[in-house]
């Protein structure tokens, strides 16, 4: 399976907790809702899951180890 990019992911992952918050915070805006499903669709797309949960779990997961190898990924 291909690998998003780890900074791919952590710009996904900002975009659907920054939606998030927009949408918590009462702005009920129908492009704002229609963007966070995009992006939660683009992070199950990017990680092989069907749950915008689990594929919040597996980016992360995929960062951390990208991180905790020896770098080559973030050059």
């Amino acid at each position: 399976m291909l690998m998003a990019h780890p900074d791919v992911l952590r710009n996904l992952i900002d975009q659907y907790e920054t939606l998030g918050l927009l949408h918590t915070e009462g702005a009920d805006d129908p492009e704002v809702r229609q963007r966070r499903e995009d992006v939660a669709y683009t992070l199950c797309v990017s990680t092989g899951t069907r749950d915008v949960d689990a594929a919040l779990a597996a980016a992360r997961h995929q960062r951390a180890v990208a991180g905790a190898g020896d770098g080559a990924f973030l050059d």
